[in-house]
């Protein structure tokens, strides 16, 4: 279907204006009556070789390294009480300052030789850098989890999650899962 150049100007003033690609589609319908499908739409956005802005770049939370740290007012200064524990449930926040400095994490982890609880493939215990200990298995869909931790809703840092999961993996590999 081949637009009239006011509504192919409408269609570029609206993507000027930010709006992405339903948007667009929704306002062809009601303004003009035009019912396109949202891949003709994009086919009309690229005919008219406009750009759609993004409206917030996506992160990647995977990656801890790449989350911007809150804003310098948010933290506590130096010598001062950090704000209380997140209460169970709660993301607790953590500065890249608090962190201690990649590979320096004191995470021990040991692999129980016999493993006797039910659904799981493999057990063991893991002490983390801050002295917290839990009990760790791996059940028989292959997700790790914790039980028996020492401090109820403790979740550990970053670089001691990612320790951990490497000497996991390490370990396992080792005895051949």
């Amino acid at each position: 279907m081949s637009l009239t150049p006011e509504q192919k100007q409408a269609v570029s003033s609206w993507v000027a204006a930010g709006d992405n690609l339903s948007a667009v589609q929704k306002k062809l319908l009601e303004q003009f009556k035009v019912s396109l499908t949202y891949r003709d739409v994009r086919f009309l956005v690229d005919d008219l070789e406009l750009t759609l802005k993004d409206a917030a770049p996506k992160i990647d939370a995977s990656d801890v390294t790449k989350i911007a740290p809150p804003p310098a007012a948010a933290r506590p200064a130096p010598g001062q009480p950090a704000a209380p524990a997140a209460a169970e449930g709660e993301d607790a926040e953590a500065f890249p300052e608090d962190l201690p400095p990649e590979g320096a994490t004191n995470v021990t982890l040991s692999v129980d030789k016999v493993t006797l609880m039910p659904g799981a493939l493999a057990s063991g215990s893991v002490t983390f850098s801050d002295g917290v200990t839990a009990k760790w298995i791996i059940d028989n869909q292959g997700r790790p989890g914790f039980t028996q931790v020492s401090q109820p809703g403790y979740r550990p840092s970053p670089a001691d999650g990612q320790s951990f999961i490497q000497q996991l993996s390490q370990q396992l590999q080792q005895r051949g899962y």
